[in-house]
């Protein structure tokens, strides 16, 4: 039968229901309904990384997208919140601000009441139960329950029950099953872990109450043991987390919250709570529900106007040393703009005399003008009066172009028939010579026919000879008898054999070589692992790696890549350091703890970063992927150390040898890590400690130095460690903690196992043997491969003899084969020899051709004799043209000499207008060539120099002065500007950036006074707020405070500790718990965990009556306190929180004491779970078992 285990809840007190019929009357005020948006928000918090882990959290999401739903919903309704807040007054204690011109916002009709108004949660119901109060939990496959459902009380509600039995799984059930994450409570991380063993889902429904009118809140969420996720449902529908979170916010339930819901594994966070995070969750929990809202206004404005205070003062003082500055560079600036205005003069100048000099010049350009026209008139008369010789003149001109085209024509005529004859003459001397061809082969007919009958000859006797040697071949051996195959098989056989005794002879061989090798390599390993370890810094490195592998492959890596780094990094003290005198070898390793012995050192911060990066923040190293290497770096300030605690007098008067730091050798740079991180500088040795005066000692070593440090330090007496520290409080008395030395491991010098070294030498010695042995065979197998070879070289030379007899056969039956060929060829020329035509037959054609090139070459003279009449009749006509044309070439110069005799007027005319043109042009030229450069100067001036020059030009004075006076002035003006010096121009040009600077710096100081003051005004309207309300609930939190610790027979003390710094105000809880000692600030150190959770429980109890919260918890808050504190904390409790106006509160706790006081608002639940508990629901009720003990105990007593 499976395990099964149920809970079931005990009532020592009416139903609600009969509570209510009671008519207990609860006292409730009204409040605004805004007051019900309040949010869980995250408390931002500036202090260090464990303050934050104690911040509150925000309720999780229902699966892995539900957070930033979540936080999408939060800023929506908190912007719903912000705008409700500016319609009565934010929580700054102003209206919504408008901005002004100048950029600031002006608040409108501040808040300036002082008097607190108690904020109470929502109105209670009509059954005692306050909106957001849990009015019933269910739980099924919950941790240690299989099924329970209990419906707590309106107030005080005490849940009893053994360890284990789950009581601070209820915590748990309401933390997750209102949507707060795991990481409240301490546990687990993962929702699946809250699943029971065994078991695939489960679920949490609670029940809270809604508000007056208004159906309950029934929220279930449902776990699985595979997922991380998790579902909602509210009143039977599907939710989302953020939801679910939306309707906690409004109930104002706070379970992220130390102050309202404290579990087990958080009570010891409370006391290591900071006093200023202390202040801001008892804001969060109590009181003025815009408290946090105005804090937050008051940090992040009172740091903003101190940032523009830092920064306006920052500004004066540069805007002095500006004004100083510039003051200094006025004589400079000032010369130097005299000296700017004398060369702006120049610049002046130098552009009016080339504007005057082109004024000039086109004044001379007007009158050479005129002339120029003037006789470009005269030329033009004269011109026109001869103009009729001149057009018979070209009349004749056109004539003689005609008769010298018609004379070029007959010539061109003329050209092209005796070039035609030329052809002719060419073709004629061709045929000429085929013809002398023809008629020299004729001539050598006779020698052909004599050559070709010697041809016939030669080539007869060629074949007969051949044929001779063909049909009479020499005798040849036969192949089949020199190629005998059964001979040739067993050659091959034997020579394979040969082969196969070789090739087995070399693998032998190759086996010999590995082997000898091998061999080889073991006497070398085992030499150099001997050599090995007689280097002492490879045995410890062996040590080391015995201790911690990562820390060796560390200091491996290192030895690989010191080069890397800037300064020498430090192998750890094991290694790099030694004690040369043995006696101190146990004193000084007993400096170290073993993770010193460890640490790599680094001399820079550099170096140290590259360390911690390739060892500890990567895989670089290759070192295992958790593996974690110490390293260590701090900045070398001597002055940060204190010094040792007795000079060498002392030292030697109270018995001491010397100090630890005297008695190690190491490298330079490592004493400061023994310095700073051992104090091995302080740390007296006396290796006899008889000698040694512990009392004195102890009085000389926590004695303070002038400036205050030291006060404590470790000496060693004989075998004892002696640890002096001053006590932190009253007195501070010298206090000594004493150990025993003990025998050092690390820092000698670790001799050679003779073990390993016996090892090695027999595995030396083995291999040497073996190695002789091997080359004994090495021998052999040579003399055996000399045999072998020569064997295999008698082969060689049967096969070569074999080879020369085939190839002699080879060779004759081929010179056989080509003889026949050659044979067969010689036939065939023979023949075409014997059949070419006979002598005469060719005699016939060459004449015939001879007379052919006869006939030709009578053709072509009677074709050239017409040319030539041709040609003469052409010639004739030419001569003919040319006559014409010299006599119209004779008309013509006659014409032009007697135009020349007319022109004579017109010419020297037309000289005169050419000298003056050219005059003209030169004057146009300049006149053009000065324009252009004084346009390109009055263009390239300044916009100030153009409009004066526009008006010079309008008034006309820009030319009052000639070219002569303008430059005479720049004389004068260069002469000036030399007699001042000559100032750096980045001088004024600093000058004016420094003064452009001051007048920006100048109204950004007048900007940011406007911010200071608005920001003085905010900060001012929130803390007239936030303060009285502020102190107001913390005097009414430490009013009962104090008074709970009176009952107790203890005193407790809660203030404000202010600061200038709004985010450093503080709430110190000063508690005393014995006669003699003063008020001391709760620590998490301090004070014992009974006096810390003493404490606790009684600051809770103090804020619950100032609670804004629907229900709070705490859970095993009075472990570790005694039988009267926890007495006088149960009574207090079950007066605050059985009050008519009081919250519903949960107290979880393993253990009570007897005859407690009862109040009958209060609510017992006594936790019944375990292994032997029925399987059905509703058998083996606890109160049916507690009524039937009653029952039966009456009646026995009744009998007595």
């Amino acid at each position: 039968m499976a395990r099964r285990t149920r809970a079931e809840t005990l009532d020592n007190n009416d139903p609600p229901k009969e509570n209510a019929q009671r008519n207990v009357k609860v006292k409730v005020e009204k409040v605004k309904q805004e007051a019900a948006k309040g949010k869980a928000r995250r408390v931002d918090s500036d202090e260090e990384e464990e303050d934050q882990q104690l911040e509150p959290s925000q309720p999780d999401g229902d699966e892995g997208a539900a957070d930033a739903e979540a936080d999408e919903g939060a800023e929506s309704e908190e912007e719903e919140e912000n705008d409700e807040d500016d319609e009565e007054g934010t929580p700054r204690g102003r209206k919504r601000a408008r901005v002004n011109s100048m950029g600031g916002s002006v608040p409108s009709s501040p808040n300036k009441g002082t008097q607190r108004e108690r904020v109470q949660t929502l109105p209670r119901d009509d059954d005692g139960f306050i909106p957001g109060s849990i009015v019933r939990i269910r739980l099924q496959n919950f941790v240690t329950y299989d099924w329970v459902e209990f419906h707590p009380g309106p107030y005080l509600n005490m849940i009893l029950g053994p360890n284990g039995t789950g009581k601070s799984s209820i915590a748990c059930a309401i933390c997750l099953g209102l949507n707060w994450p795991p990481s409240i409570l301490g546990r687990a991380s993962e929702l699946s872990s809250f699943v029971k063993n065994d078991k695939e889902t489960g679920y949490i429904e609670i029940e809270l109450k809604g508000a007056k009118g208004e159906q309950n809140l029934v929220i279930r969420r449902n776990l699985s043991a595979k997922s991380r996720s998790s579902n909602f449902i509210l009143n039977g529908q599907s939710s989302t987390g953020k939801e679910i979170s939306s309707h906690m916010t409004k109930l104002n339930v706070q379970v992220g919250n130390l102050c309202s819901f404290l579990p087990q594994d958080k009570v010891s966070q409370f006391a290591q709570m900071t006093p200023q995070q202390l202040l801001r969750e008892t804001q969060r929990a109590a009181g003025d529900i815009n408290l946090t809202k105005w804090h937050d206004t008051l940090i992040s404005s009172g740091k903003e106007h101190k940032s523009i205070q830092e920064r306006i003062k920052d500004d004066q003082e540069q805007l002095r040393t500006m004004e100083e500055r510039n003051a200094q560079l006025e004589r400079d600036v000032a010369r130097y703009q005299e000296r700017k205005r004398i060369e702006k003069e120049i610049s002046v100048l130098e552009v009016l005399i080339p504007v005057n000099e082109y004024h000039e010049a086109k004044e001379r350009y007007v009158k050479v003008k005129e002339r120029q026209r003037e006789l470009h008139a005269r030329v033009t008369q004269l011109r026109d009066r001869n103009a009729p010789v001149h057009a018979k003149l070209e009349q004749l001109a056109g004539q003689y172009k005609d008769f010298e085209k018609a004379r070029e024509k007959k010539k061109n005529a003329s050209k092209q028939k005796f070039q035609q004859m030329k052809a002719n003459w060419a073709e004629s001397e061709k045929l000429e010579n085929e013809a002398e061809e023809v008629t020299n082969k004729l001539d050598g007919l006779k020698r052909a026919e004599k050559d070709r009958a010697k041809k016939i000859k030669d080539l007869e006797n060629l074949i007969k000879k051949w044929e001779h040697d063909i049909n009479n071949p020499p005798e040849l051996e036969d192949l089949q008898v020199i190629v005998d195959e059964e001979k040739q098989r067993q050659l091959n056989t034997q020579h394979n054999g040969t082969r196969n005794r070789m090739e087995e002879l070399q693998d032998r061989q190759r086996t010999n070589v590995e082997a000898s090798a091998a061999e080889k390599f073991k006497i070398n390993e085992s030499m150099d692992e001997l050599k090995r370890l007689d280097d002492e810094r490879h045995r410890k490195l062996e040590n080391l790696r015995s201790w911690d592998r990562d820390h060796a492959d560390a200091v491996v890596w290192l030895r690989n890549n010191q080069n890397r780094f800037k300064m020498e990094v430090f192998e750890p003290p094991m290694i790099c350091c030694s004690v040369p005198d043995k006696r101190f070898t146990n004193a000084v390793e007993a400096c170290f703890n073993a993770n010193q012995l460890k640490t790599l050192v680094a001399q820079c911060e550099e170096d140290y970063e590259l360390l911690n990066r390739s060892l500890n923040d990567s895989n670089e190293a290759g070192l295992r992927k958790d593996a974690r290497i110490n390293t260590w770096y701090r900045p070398k300030l001597e002055h940060t150390v204190a010094a040792p605690p007795m000079t060498e007098e002392e030292l030697k008067s109270l018995g001491f040898d010397a100090y630890a730091i005297d008695k190690i050798n190491c490298p330079d740079g490592l004493l400061w890590y023994l310095k700073r991180e051992l104090n091995m500088h302080r740390t007296a040795i006396g290796l006899d400690g008889s000698n040694v005066e512990v009392s004195k000692a102890m009085e000389a070593v926590s004695r303070f130095g002038s400036r205050g440090e030291g006060g404590g330090a470790t000496f060693i007496a004989g075998k004892v460690i002696n640890v002096v520290q001053r006590s932190r409080y009253g007195k501070r008395a010298a206090q000594n903690m004493t150990r025993d030395v003990r025998p050092a491991r690390n820092l000698v010098s670790s001799a050679v196992d003779p073990e390993i070294k016996r090892r090695l030498d027999q595995t030396i010695q083995e291999a040497r043997q073996a190695l002789e042995v091997i080359n004994e065979d090495a021998n052999t197998l040579a003399a055996e491969e000399r045999g072998i070879r020569a064997e295999e070289a008698q082969f060689k030379k049967k096969y070569e003899a074999i080879d020369a007899r085939k190839q002699k056969v080879n060779d004759a039956k081929k010179h056989l084969a080509t003889l026949s060929a050659r044979l067969l060829t010689n036939k065939n020329k023979l023949k075409e020899l014997e059949n070419e035509p006979s002598a005469d037959e060719e005699r016939a054609r060459l004449k015939k051709k001879l007379l052919d090139l006869s006939k030709k070459r009578v053709k072509i003279a009677k074709a050239y004799i017409q040319l030539i009449h041709a040609a003469i009749a052409d010639q004739t006509a030419a001569t003919r043209s040319g006559l014409e044309f010299l006599q119209v070439g004779a008309n013509k110069s006659a014409l032009e000499a007697l135009c020349q005799q007319k022109d004579e007027r017109y010419q020297r005319a037309l000289a005169e207008f050419e000298e003056a043109d050219q005059i003209f042009l030169a004057a146009k030229a300049d006149a053009k060539e000065k324009r252009d450069i004084s346009v390109a100067l009055v263009r390239g001036m300044d916009r100030e120099f153009q409009d004066q020059f526009s008006k010079m030009e309008m008034d006309g004075s820009v030319h009052d002065r000639t070219v002569e006076q303008l430059r005479a002035d720049l004389e004068v003006q260069q002469a000036n500007l030399e007699m001042i010096m000559q100032t750096n121009p980045g001088v004024v040009e600093q000058y004016e950036r420094r003064k452009a600077e001051i007048d920006k710096l100048t109204k950004s100081l007048e900007d940011r006074g406007r911010v200071s003051l608005r920001l003085e005004r905010e900060i001012k309207n929130a803390r007239d707020n936030w303060q009285p309300a502020l102190e107001s609930l913390v005097e009414s939190i430490g009013k009962k405070f104090s008074a709970a610790f009176d009952r107790i027979g203890c005193a407790g003390e809660i203030r404000i500790s202010p600061h200038d710094d709004y985010d450093k105000w503080a709430i110190d809880i000063l508690v005393k718990f014995r006669d003699k000692e003063k008020l001391q600030l709760l620590t998490g150190q301090r004070q014992s965990g009974g006096e810390r959770s003493l404490t606790t429980i009684l600051y809770l109890m103090s804020l619950t009556e100032e609670a804004r919260t629907p229900f709070s918890l705490v859970d095993e808050i009075n472990q570790g306190m005694d039988q009267r504190a926890e007495r006088a904390v149960h009574n207090s409790m079950i007066e605050v929180t059985c009050k008519p106006d009081s919250g519903q509160y949960f107290l979880i706790t393993p253990k009570l004491l007897p005859d407690l006081n009862y109040h009958e608002r209060m609510k017992v639940l006594c936790v019944n779970n375990g292994d032997w508990l029925p399987e059905e629901k509703g058998i083996g009720n606890m109160m049916s078992l507690i009524d039937t003990f009653v029952k039966v105990r009456d009646r026995s007593s009744r009998a007595v």
